[in-house]
This record gives structure tokens, C-alpha cells and sequence, in this order.
């Protein structure tokens, strides 16, 4: 397994923190397991990004742009910061607890990877699957870059939205429909009017297009329009792309800026024309009306009035950027252009309004900047056929893969990144240069062995194309190009040039494909996708069998955890806090600990929702890793340094709690297994968390307190205790390591056997060896036990009995069920915090003065309140101390358990018992008022929809069984103060 590669600009988030727990887990537990594993470290150089971060510092610090350096002294500053940044995340990682294969590390862009690259691209070529064309690419124009898909944001926007973009000192306008008439030429009074969202792109356009069944522009069809701004006459089309029903139904048509349209125009065979240059500013094809003079005006809100700053104050704003060096503009920047746009359709009188419009906005997620579609001459990869091929095998395999799109660019105008290994040919447009059907000057192997370093880069000088090999004697008639490849080229090879390919290393034939692929499920396509095909294409098989998507961390606002937000989180401030306020942690965050923010993360369902993760979740869990560190020092002091371990195949329960408990342990472990095989890390935190909180610390432990502190002391339950700690930590090693390794060291050694030095390689307890100790049955029955346990307590809550230990009764006329609590009447009476407990014969009236509860439709349960007469005489005063002197509570218990068989409810009830009802009325009735104000304050609010009522159902319902227990509760106390005589009126 390989780590999917973060990107090396800068620290780690939380949602790198999920996928190293998810990796760590299950690699932790495949080596328990005897398993051969091998999980290898590696960074991406994350090309455009760190290319940003890099600029800004050097700014920053130094007031030094990027193109104010030789690419050589530009990438000197990258590795520089590479170093740093590096050295950042592997600390991270290793702070996670991430037992990756240190010796494995790499990086995508050294020296190995090169290699791969350059094979990939030359293998790719010879293929025929990587050509060069003019194609319309995502481009940001504060970057100056073609950026891909998953670069860039889709901002939904409901109405008019000013947005403050790079470049721009003032806020610019989107969310609105501008109509713009196109007169028809030789019809004076005719025009088609048409809306845009952007009309910065009108000089563009080339023709308007209508429905061609659209009754509207039936009489138009083949005529020409007037172009509103330069009086051309553009061509009024028909084709059935249109829909007739938005807007006016006529489109203008803008190849050279819309995917969608650069088809239309290519079914109607209409030239595109290029209008916005790749720095955001308008080209002299424009007219020079929208180039830079001394009047020009700066962006501004829709409808404020245009003002005239000098140019020197506009190439100013726009050298603000701090991500390209703005060398003064040939043309207008585009919202600048776009305001002289709107003006002069005033002007001209073919302005038809201006509204509110609900849009969609694409922005560079690197830089904020709103992303143009340009036609640039650039390397494309064919997807289809490698993608056909790809979900072939992977149908084979039983492994789910979508094909991708038609092409894609791999191409990016940045220093950070992998060279291509090819030049742009110094030949005139038109020349026959690249495209489908451009042949190579050079073979593939001549190609490959001009490869040579770059400052750590690898740049290929060429696969030049062009019309006779003599146009290139010794190659001098070409130049380097300077575009590089994308990033996700480089890491899509990552599962494979990791381990050495193209060479055929052991590493290679060993671990290759890989096992499985963990990684988050906004990466499926990205990602994913480009290794399945790239891996299919260049090593004839899939890179992994199996993939595993966990879902998206996102921050209180339901955002993606990214950079450029500033919403990163690094998990270290959750695992050793911070004092410090955060914006949205205004307290500081306490310190919870590797082992419960991983634990924590690993508890969310791998294909569940996105995760909005909580520290105070985490911090819950850390109280949860407490709980496990004083179960075991309480269990190291119940050992003692004398106590010597049975193996577990021989351990044998002397008691009916002891068997359950070991019932419990080895269901733990069969759904821990489960979880592990089915990859469900959710049902192994789910487990381990009900065995170690639940069944061991909240109840046999305390259950078995009474019997360990008998003397001489039974060594049934020491056992019990030490194959619970033992083998409990050892389920718990692969998500919690750090706290599982510590306490595992302390326990006793088994005799006769050699330990293993550290518990991440001892066994992982399996399902079939403890198969032996499942009882069903008696899990079935315990469970009865603990909802009377349960019953009890609510029983002391509801009379506040907070010290006393009263004594119960039991009575049911079925035989069958008393014998079902006849063997747990001890652990009863513990955990439910009463004294002794007894049964009432069926049929024997119910005690006076004892509170009573229904269990089921046949069980009653009978708790003591007051004492009774003949118990008063019998016992003197203890009931009236009872809680406030141990000593007078044990010798109770030991007379209760002698008298319990023969119950005196017909005697009379003294009021000085457990609960003194005219003391305790008014308490019910305080807390009776406190939940009823709590009952009426959730009555009295909105309706509410989806979870939130449903949450509040729960609540109105909890509260009101609350309040119907007090009044049962209330009236109980004051049928006690009727029935009950006067202490006066009974003689000695």
C-alpha cells in the first residue's frame, strides 16, 4: 500500500490525519496478523501550488517576484523550501503513529521519478495517446497557468455577488443578465436581442444562434446581424443545441471562451476569435478602443459612476497580486474592458437591461481568480481508449471504474514541476506542427537519450514536429519548451515509480500490483482514475486490486479543509492542544493525544457522509483512553508482582460473571475481525469501545470488587482479568498504538513462552481461537441482569437515595425467571448499587413502604424506602444511619440476607427510614418544576425539519417519561405519609 502523496506546501490537515489512521489501522493490523506488509511514505510537489506559496514568501520577505529570477534561482528557492517543508511533514506523520517504511521515502520529483516520468511520456507518445492540439483549457490569468479540473471551485451564486479578484482593487460584479440587441442587417427596425452573463466576452463572439423550430426567428433564418460593437456582420445560426425556453432563446456564440460553444462553432465551421489574453487583459483584437490610455477606468460596481484614475495607479493595483509579476498591460483588464463594454452599449443605444441572474462562477482555487476558458496550443492525452481498456480489467477484477472524458491537458506554464520531454518547434501557425496526425522527426529512443537535469527537474528536448528533418540540423532549429507537466501526471504513476519502475526491481516484482488503495473520495476521479489508466496502459495490469474512500473532513461550516481557505487544522493542536486562540476554537484546544484523534477518526463509517469532525468528540475519546489506563492500573494491583498467567486455552471461568465477561472478550474480537476483513473500521471502534467502557469497566469490574476483596481471595477472577487486559490491548494496538504498547508492557509474562518484543508484532487475537468462550445464551440472560441493574438505579435517582444501599425483593410467578437471576443475585445488588436482594414468593402481597418498578410484563422489582416495625425492633437505629457509617451498612447487609426469604410487609411503616417523605416532596417537586419549564420551553418553539425535530421528538418524549416517574414517585411518598402512624402512637 502507498500513501497517497500530500502536497509538499506546507503542514498537514486533518484530512490527512483520517487517511493516516485509516492506512496505519489496517497496516498495523495485516503485521499482527503475520502478514507480509509494505506501506511506502512519499510527497507530491504539488506543482502550481507550491509554485504560489514559494512566490508569496519570497515576497513577502524580500519583495522579489518570481519572474524577476532565472528559472534556475527559482527552483534553488523551491527545493530550499521543499526541505523545510518536507522535514514539517514527516514530523506529522510520525506524531500520527504512521509505521510507514521510512527507508522507502520519495519524492515526485527526484531523481527516480524523473525517470518514470520521462519513459511514461515517451511510451505514451509512441502509443499514439499524447498529442499536441489547440484546444480550449481551464486557465487562470493570476497564475498564468492552464490549472486542472479539480483546481477549479464552483461557486454557486443566487443573485448579484461582488467578488474582490486578484488584480482588481475593486470589488467586481456577478450574479446578473445583461440583454444586448444585435440589429439585423437591411431591416432598420429588426434586432434579436441576447443575454450574457459576461459581457467582457462580446468582442468574441462570431455569430448569434437560435433554435431552428423556434417560431420567433423563423423569418430571420439565414440573415445576418450587426455586432453591437464593431458593426460586423455575424451570422445568425440555427442549431438544436439552443433552448428556445431561456431567456430570449437567441445565444450568441463565443468560441474561442465556451466548450459549448467552440462545438457549435466547430459543427457551423465558425473561426474562433481570441479576445481575452492569458494575463486576464483584452487583445488587440479588440479594436484599440479597449487598449491601455491615459482615460481608462478602473472595475468598479455595477451602476457607481466611472472614474479616471492614472494609469500608473492601475498597473499599480494590478502589480498587487502577488501571484505573477504584471508587466504594464497591452490591453484593458477584462473588467475593466467590461464596464467600457456596458458604456458604450449605452452609447449606442442597443443597451436592452440589466437584472439579477443566478449563475454558477468557476474560480482558481489556487489563487481565487475567475478561471477563463483560452485556446492554447498544448499536450493532450487520449482518456477514451485507455479508459475503456482500464474498466475492462477492472470489471475483470471486480474493481468499479468510470471512463473518463475524450482528453485531457497534463499541462501546466510553471517552473515547479516535471519537465516534458518535448520543445516547442520554432515554425509559423499553420505549419502542420502536432495534432493528430503530426509525425515525430525523432524515434522514441533518440528522444529518451537527450534527457539531462535541471536543478533537480528533468527537461526532455523534444518531439519536434515539423515539415523536413533538415529544418533541425543538430537540433539547433528548436528551443526548449517551457511548459511542464502536471502534477497529477507524476502521481499517477506514484503506485508504481515508487517501487522503481520502469526498471524492473525486486521491489517491483514483489509488492506490485498493489494490495490496496485508501485514499478520500474527492480523489476517485482525479486520482484514482488517472493511476488506473496510466497503470493499466504502461504495465498491462491494474496498480491495485482494491480501493477503499473515506469520506470528506470538513470544518463547522460544512467546508473542504483547504489551504486556501485558511480553514486547516493541523492535528498536532488537537494532540498536544493549544493555549492560543483560533478563529474557531476561541477557548484554545485541550490537549487530547495521538491515540483518541486517531481512534476517533477511524470510529466515522468509511463510506458514510462527509465528517464534520468535533474536538470535543476527541476529547470525549481521550476520556475514554483514561478509562482504559485505570482499568488496567487497577488490574496491575489486583495481579500483584507475584501472579503468574495461565495460558488462555486453559483459563476456565469459576463463575457465571467470569464466563460472561469472556464471552464478551471474544465477541470483541469476532467483530473486530469482522471489521478488519471488511475494511468497517467503524464496527472495530464500535466494538472495542462496548468491551473495554462497557462490559469490563462499567460492569465486571465492578462486579467482582466484592468477591477480590474477600480473603483468601479466588485466582478465578485474576485470570479472567489478565486475558482481558491482555488480549483487550491487543485488539485495541492497531488504532490506539501508543497508549496500547504502554500498557502492554506492564503486564506479566506467560511462563514457558518467549513475548513478543513489542505488541505491534504480537498476535492479533483471532475470532477462532476464542471461539470456545462465546455463551449466547448467557449474554442473553446477563442482559436481564443488567436492565434490573439499570431499573434499580433509576429507582435511587427518582428517591435520591444517594448513599444509602437498600435492600430489593424480586417476585415473579414465573419459575423460569427467577432461576434466570438466582446465580447473579450478588452482581445484582452491586451494580445496581442496593444491598442484598432477595425474591418475594408469587402470589405475597407487595411490601409496605417499598418502592416498586416493573421490569417486564412478569418481573416486579421492590426497593426499600422505609423500615419496617418489626425491623425497628429487631435492629435498633442501623436505618437510621444507614449511608452515613459502613459499619452499620455491613452489619445490614449481613441480616438482610437472613430475613430477606421472609418479608413483613403488613407491619407498620416509621417515617425515620431511607426516604423521609416530607423531606423529599419538596425536592420532587423542584425538579418536577425545572423539567416542566424544559417540557414547555421545547412546546413552545418553531416547528423544526429533518434531524433537528427529530432530536427534539426524543427530547419531549425523555422529558415527559422524567416527569410521569417523578409523579409516580411523588404520589408514592404521600400515600407513605397517609398509611404511616405517628412515631408516638407506637409502644415499645
Amino acid at each position: 500500500m502507498c500513501i497517497p502523496p500530500p502536497n509538499v506546501t506546507g503542514s498537514l490537515h486533518i484530512g490527512h490525519a483520517l487517511t493516516v489512521a485509516i492506512q496505519d489501522a489496517l497496516v498495523r493490523w495485516h503485521r499482527m496478523r503475520g502478514d507480509q506488509v509494505l506501506w511506502v511514505p512519499g510527497t507530491d510537489h504539488a506543482g502550481i501550488a507550491t509554485q504560489a506559496v514559494v512566490e508569496k514568501q519570497m515576497w513577502k520577505e524580500r519583495g522579489v517576484r518570481r519572474h524577476e529570477l532565472s528559472r534556475e534561482d527559482f527552483l534553488r528557492e523551491v527545493w530550499q523550501w521543499k526541505e523545510a517543508k518536507g522535514g514539517e511533514i514527516c514530523e506529522q506523520l510520525r506524531a500520527l503513529g504512521a509505521s510507514l517504511d521510512w527507508d522507502r521515502e520519495c519524492f515526485t520529483m527526484d531523481a527516480g521519478s524523473s525517470v518514470a516520468v520521462t519513459e511514461a511520456f515517451v511510451r505514451l507518445y509512441e502509443a499514439g495517446l499524447l498529442y499536441r492540439n489547440h484546444q480550449l483549457v481551464n486557465w487562470s490569468c493570476a497564475l498564468r497557468s492552464a490549472i486542472s479540473d479539480i483546481e477549479v471551485e464552483s461557486r454557486p451564486l443566487s443573485g448579484r455577488t461582488e467578488l474582490l479578484l486578484p488584480g482588481c482593487p475593486t470589488p467586481v460584479s456577478f450574479g446578473f443578465l445583461l440583454s444586448v440587441a444585435f440589429p439585423v442587417d437591411g431591416e432598420p427596425d429588426a434586432e434579436v436581442v441576447v443575454g450574457t452573463t459576461r459581457p467582457e466576452t462580446l468582442p468574441g463572439d462570431v455569430a448569434v444562434a437560435v433554435h431552428p423550430e423556434d417560431s420567433r426567428y423563423t423569418h430571420l433564418h439565414g440573415h445576418w446581424l450587426r455586432h453591437p460593437l464593431t458593426g460586423q456582420l455575424l451570422p445568425l445560426i440555427t442549431d438544436s443545441a439552443v433552448q428556445p425556453h431561456v431567456g430570449t432563446g437567441a445565444v450568441k456564440v463565443t468560441p474561442a471562451h465556451s466548450p459549448a460553444d467552440a462545438e457549435m462553432g466547430a459543427r457551423h465551421g465558425l473561426s474562433p476569435l481570441s479576445v481575452i489574453a492569458e494575463d486576464g487583459t483584452m487583445t488587440s483584437l479588440c479594436g484599440d478602443w479597449l487598449q491601455v490610455v491615459p482615460d481608462s477606468v478602473l472595475p468598479h460596481p455595477l451602476g457607481a459612476p466611472s472614474s479616471s484614475p492614472s494609469p500608473s495607479h492601475f498597473l499599480v493595483s494590478l502589480e498587487a497580486s502577488h501571484f505573477h509579476h504584471c508587466h504594464f498591460p497591452q490591453g484593458l483588464h477584462r473588467f475593466v474592458a467590461r464596464e467600457k463594454i456596458m458604456s458604450a452599449l449605452r452609447e449606442r443605444g442597443l443597451f436592452r437591461g440589466l437584472r439579477e441572474h443566478p449563475m454558477v462562477l468557476r474560480l482558481c482555487s489556487r489563487s481565487g481568480d475567475v478561471v477563463e476558458y483560452l485556446l492554447k496550443s498544448q499536450w493532450f492525452v487520449r482518456c477514451r481508449e485507455m479508459g475503456d481498456r482500464a474498466a475492462k480489467e477492472a470489471r475483470k477484477s471486480f474493481l468499479s471504474f468510470k471512463t473518463t472524458s475524450e482528453a485531457t491537458c497534463p499541462i501546466r506554464e510553471a517552473h515547479v514541476q516535471e519537465g516534458k520531454p518535448c520543445l516547442k518547434p520554432l515554425f509559423p501557425p499553420g505549419c502542420g506542427v502536432g495534432g493528430p496526425g503530426a509525425e515525430p522527426l525523432l524515434p522514441p529512443e533518440e528522444l529518451a537519450a537527450l534527457v539531462f537535469p535541471h536543478w533537480g527537474l528533468v527537461y526532455l528536448p523534444a518531439i519536434v514536429v515539423g515539415p523536413s528533418d533538415s529544418s533541425l540540423p543538430g537540433h539547433g532549429g528548436a528551443c526548449k519548451d517551457p511548459d511542464v507537466l502536471d502534477t497529477w501526471f507524476s502521481s499517477a504513476l506514484f503506485p508504481f515509480s515508487a517501487l522503481g519502475w520502469p526498471q524492473k526491481t525486486p521491489d517491483l516484482a514483489r509488492f506490485y500490483p498493489l494490495s490496496l488503495l485508501e485514499t478520500g473520495n474527492d480523489l476517485l476521479l482525479f486520482w484514482v482514475g488517472r493511476m488506473i489508466m496510466l497503470g493499466t496502459q504502461l504495465t498491462g495490469q491494474l496498480p491495485f486490486s482494491k480501493v477503499l474512500l473515506h469520506s470528506m473532513v470538513r470544518d463547522r461550516q460544512g467546508r473542504k479543509m483547504s489551504k486556501s481557505l485558511g480553514n486547516v487544522l493541523d492535528p498536532r493542536d488537537i494532540i498536544s492542544g493549544v493555549e492560543l486562540q483560533k478563529k474557531d476554537f476561541p477557548h484554545g484546544i485541550p490537549e487530547c493525544g495521538t491515540d483518541a484523534l486517531r481512534f476517533t477518526l477511524c470510529s466515522h463509517g468509511v463510506l458514510g457522509g462527509d465528517l464534520h469532525l468535533s474536538v470535543s468528540e476527541v476529547l470525549s475519546c481521550r476520556h475514554f483512553c483514561n478509562k482504559i489506563w485505570n482499568a488496567l492500573r487497577f488490574i496491575l494491583k489486583v495481579l500483584g508482582e507475584k501472579f503468574v498467567p495461565q495460558p488462555a486455552e486453559e483459563l476456565s471461568p469459576s463463575c457465571p460473571v467470569d464466563a460472561w465477561i469472556l464471552s464478551r472478550l471474544a465477541l470483541a474480537a469476532w467483530e473486530c475481525e469482522r471489521g478488519f476483513l471488511t475494511r468497517e473500521l467503524s464496527l472495530v471502534t464500535h466494538a472495542l469501545h462496548h468491551f473495554w467502557l462497557h462490559s469490563l469497566c462499567d460492569v465486571y469490574l465492578e462486579a467482582v470488587k466484592p468477591v477480590l476483596s474477600r480473603s483468601p481471595r479466588s485466582s478465578g477472577p485474576s485470570q479472567v482479568l489478565f486475558s482481558c487486559a491482555d488480549l483487550g490491548l491487543r485488539l485495541l494496538a492497531p488504532l490506539m498504538p501508543f497508549l496500547a504498547e504502554e500498557l502492554w508492557q506492564r503486564l506479566p509474562q506467560r511462563p514457558g513462552c518467549t513475548a513478543a518484543p513489542s505488541i505491534t508484532i504480537a498476535p492479533y487475537p483471532s475470532a477462532h481461537s476464542l471461539e470456545h468462550w462465546r455463551q449466547p445464551e448467557l449474554e442473553q440472560r446477563f442482559s436481564r441482569v443488567q436492565e434490573a441493574a439499570q431499573t434499580l438505579r433509576a429507582l435511587r435517582a427518582t428517591y435520591q437515595l444517594t448513599t444509602a444501599r437498600p435492600r430489593v425483593l424480586l417476585q415473579s410467578p414465573e419459575p423460569g425467571e427467577q432461576g434466570l437471576f438466582q446465580s447473579f443475585l450478588e452482581p445484582l445488588g452491586t451494580l445496581g448499587h442496593c444491598g442484598a436482594v432477595g425474591f418475594l414468593p408469587p402470589g405475597t402481597a407487595a411490601p409496605t413502604g417499598w418502592a416498586q418498578a416493573a421490569l417486564s410484563g412478569t418481573l416486579q422489582v421492590y426497593m426499600e424506602l422505609q423500615v419496617t416495625g418489626g425491623d425497628r425492633r429487631g435492629r435498633g437505629g442501623i436505618w437510621k444511619n444507614v449511608g452515613r457509617k459502613g459499619r452499620a451498612l455491613r452489619m445490614e447487609k449481613m441480616e438482610a440476607l437472613s430475613r430477606l426469604q421472609r418479608p413483613e410487609p403488613s407491619l407498620p411503616v416509621l417515617r425515620q427510614g431511607l426516604v423521609d417523605p416530607q423531606t423529599h416532596l419538596p425536592l420532587l417537586a423542584a425538579r418536577r418544576h425545572k423539567l416542566q419549564k424544559q417540557l414547555d420551553s421545547l412546546l413552545a418553539q418553531a416547528p423544526l425539519e429533518g434531524v433537528a425535530e427529530t432530536q427534539m421528538q426524543q427530547r419531549l418524549s425523555s422529558l415527559q417519561l422524567e416527569l410521569s416517574k417523578l409523579d409516580r414517585a411523588a404520589s408514592h411518598l404521600r400515600q407513605l405519609m397517609e398509611e404511616s402512624p405517628d412515631p408516638g402512637e407506637l409502644k415499645p
